[in-house]
């Protein structure tokens, strides 16, 4: 059994030792700085203690609704500064992975998306070839034609090679059906993320993988996927900042991705947060699969 974490909530010294251990800090957004289009109290002068002693911040998030840029607008927003170079987002592990991994031969290297517009954004950037996604000719109810025209190939593009699922707003069974048809003729699945949820409003909504379960029921398949805790995105967040894995510490609210992500990357430190999705019973119980090294209350308790 992994001991349990250190608390560091209201133990100044302990924080501090905390923070000199590190010199990189990556963060999850949703449920650690903020839920929604809340910003939790204290969270930019928090980024600011860290950054005045040095350390590098980035921001590395499962939702691939939003484009880097995108998340740039938003930290901005909120008071944060920031630079795109700092964020490293699901679409965009997603869209380098399709076009440096897998490289799949013209013509047959099109991909099909089940998202919304920040894959888009992300795959151009990468000169992806794409369909789907936000087309507004997917938005609506199936029709018996739709069967007939999916059944016998007519309503799908034979070059598509890969079906990209992430968070969909507008998911329906027109999406999925064709997604399925796709898959069926071996098309690779890959997937932004995984999260089951999505922590909005002070509460909880479908996530990403939640999206993604119907496709996996149909097909017997499981994506590969692109966010944490996949080792693809540490390895490409690595390769692009160059950092010491163990002089950096993962922050985020939950176990299953954030923890599990910074522990399989053989981080220094994983920092629980509890504003979010995990609780502190989850890692309590006799053989929990992941204990992260540190917990506090809310992200401000690192700045007293």
């Amino acid at each position: 059994m992994a001991p349990l974490p250190k608390h560091l909530t209201g133990d100044k010294a302990a924080i501090d030792e905390f923070i000199n251990q590190f010199d990189v800090f990556l963060f999850d957004c949703d449920g650690v700085l903020w839920s929604g289009d809340h910003l939790f109290p204290g969270t930019v002068e928090t980024l600011e203690l860290l950054r005045s002693r040095g350390k590098k911040t980035i921001f590395v998030t499962n939702n691939s609704t939003k484009s880097r840029a995108d998340y740039l607008k938003k930290l901005t927003s909120m008071g944060i500064p920031s630079n795109v170079d700092e964020i490293f987002a699901s679409a965009y592990s997603s869209a380098i992975y399709i076009s440096r991994i897998m490289k799949l031969p013209a013509p047959k290297n099109k991909v099909f998306v089940i998202g919304e517009a920040g894959i888009e954004t992300e795959l151009r950037s990468e000169g992806v070839e794409f369909l789907g996604g936000t087309d507004p000719a997917l938005r609506r109810d199936i029709t018996p034609e739709d069967y007939t025209n999916i059944a016998n190939g007519s309503m799908l593009d034979e070059n598509v090679g890969i079906v990209l699922a992430g968070l969909d707003f507008h998911i329906n069974y027109l999406k999925l059906s064709l997604g399925y048809q796709y898959l069926a003729r071996g098309a690779k699945f890959l997937a932004t993320n995984l999260d089951s949820t999505l922590p909005s409003a002070k509460t909880f909504f479908p996530g990403a993988g939640s999206i993604s379960v119907p496709l996996i029921n149909m097909t017997g398949q499981q994506p590969i996927a692109l966010g944490k805790p996949s080792q693809a995105m540490m390895d490409s967040i690595e390769g692009k900042f160059h950092f010491d894995r163990k002089k950096a510490c993962m922050v985020g609210d939950r176990l299953d991705t954030d923890i599990q992500f910074g522990l399989e990357g053989k981080l220094g430190g994983t920092l629980a947060v509890l504003t979010g999705v995990s609780r502190k019973e989850q890692w309590e119980v006799e053989d929990a699969p992941v204990v992260p090294h540190y917990y506090v209350d809310k992200l401000s308790d690192l700045s007293g």
